[in-house]
């Protein structure tokens, strides 16, 4: 995949690091860190080149909300005209308090609660992708009891691996995910809905996995998708949604945009004259390279045989660097000079594997220069924890010209406050 347009973080004349032309310095200043910054210019951009390039299909886009949940991003793509692709109860209360239509949201996860199912049914979403036998049973049981009939549908295992990282590869039969549609597993249990009094068969999903960088195997489990959903057809079984997910990769090293064309290009040669309305859950691909993770160096500490660059971000505000042994370029947020070496990016988190950045070449760097771990828009501010009673980074956004704070970082008393000891007397 190409670029298509420069990154919303660029350097403008005097070497400052900016996100729409706002200096990183700036916002640092006002703001503090470690600090998300989102540039929502290249937010809406990048979801109005996903639309535009599947402009050729009968298409539905639902933001992946596990990617990036803030509010202020998710009623910025509401306005845009975007659903929501939630995975939780507390992603679909961030999905209402946010805009997004009921109609225009899908409820997707393999371990939804009696709770979650019901409070989906109540607010009325648009679909419910189901995962098993079981939890078909459930949904069942649930709308029976509220008299309401429940849009489902069927999420089935292609069993298509994709090549990328194994903790993040959903498409294998081996996996947790879907219902696979070998042994007419997947085939009985459509059927199964379809004779379900309580139960509106909505169609069927699939999802391979994330950060998928070849379309090959998107080919070939939306071939498989296909094929299966035409012969549920065949057999007289209403089939109105083909849901592809999502997946599409990004470029972490350079940050450069990514090109939606050839997807587009590579669903509609597939689902051509088909007669199935598709669904889409674009998330990475949309917030990932349209945010930063601002941070300051705290000291410099020169190992034996190493030079560390102790900041004050941790594995607790941008965990996936150790989690997915993930890379994020990481640049000066002012005009840097010449690198004079590699060094070991780090924070002050007890845990060895508590880096943001690994043998990096940076130049000279002192206590109170700023950095910027690039890329970090998606599985970032919602992956971050408090461990060692860190509280999180908080998040802005960039748009139209305007720094909005979206949340502020929390602090150590509002932590403490959540708590409560107990009476020893």
């Amino acid at each position: 995949m190409t670029e298509l347009h420069p990154s919303a973080f660029y350097r403008d004349a005097s070497g400052q690091l900016t996100v729409s032309g706002m200096p990183l310095a700036e916002i640092a200043a006002a703001h503090g860190s470690p600090l998300y910054v989102y540039s929502g210019d290249g937010i809406r951009q990048d979801y109005r080149r996903f639309a535009s390039a599947l402009e050729a299909v009968d298409g539905t886009v639902h933001f992946a909300l596990k990617s990036n949940s803030a509010l202020g991003v998710i009623a910025m793509l509401a306005n845009e005209g975007a659903g929501a692709d939630i995975v939780s109860g507390g992603e679909l209360a961030r999905a209402l308090a946010a805009g997004v239509p009921p109609k225009k949201i899908v409820f997707s996860g393999v371990g939804k609660s009696a709770d979650e199912i019901g409070a989906a049914l109540d607010a009325g979403i648009g679909q419910i992708n189901a995962e098993s036998p079981q939890e078909v049973d459930a949904i069942s049981q649930i709308a029976a009891a509220r008299g309401v009939m429940a849009p489902v549908a069927l999420r089935v295992n292609v069993d298509v691996a994709p090549e990328t990282h194994e903790k993040i590869s959903t498409g294998q039969r081996s996996t947790k995910f879907g219902v696979s549609i070998s042994q007419n597993e997947a085939a009985d249990l459509y059927r199964r809905m379809h004779a379900d009094a309580n139960i509106s068969p909505a169609g069927l999903a699939v999802h391979i996995g994330s950060q998928i960088l070849d379309l090959d195997p998107f080919e070939r489990a939306y071939s498989a998708l296909l094929h299966f959903g035409t012969s549920l057809r065949e057999e007289g079984l209403p089939v109105p949604i083909l849901d592809l997910g999502g997946g599409i990769g990004v470029d972490y090293e350079n940050g450069t945009g990514t090109d939606f064309t050839a997807y587009g290009q590579l669903v509609a040669r597939v689902f051509a004259n088909s007669g199935f309305r598709l669904g889409f859950e674009p998330g990475r691909s949309i917030v990932a390279n349209n945010g930063v993770l601002l941070t300051k160096v705290i000291y410099i500490k020169d190992g034996d045989n190493k030079r560390f660059v102790i900041v004050d971000a941790a594995m607790n505000d941008l965990l996936r660097p150790t989690l997915y042994e993930a890379h994020h370029a990481i640049q000066t947020i002012a005009p840097g000079g010449a690198d004079i070496g590699p060094a070991d990016i780090v924070g002050p988190i007890c845990e060895t594997g508590d880096y943001l950045g690994r043998d990096r070449m940076m130049p000279e760097l002192g206590a109170g220069d700023g950095l910027a771990v690039m890329s970090a828009g998606a599985y970032g501010a919602v992956m971050a924890s408090s461990y060692n009673t860190r509280p999180p980074a908080g998040e802005v956004m960039v748009l139209d010209g305007v720094c909005h704070v979206l949340r502020q970082q929390r602090t150590v008393e509002s932590l403490l406050a959540e708590e409560s000891v107990p009476d020893f007397s």
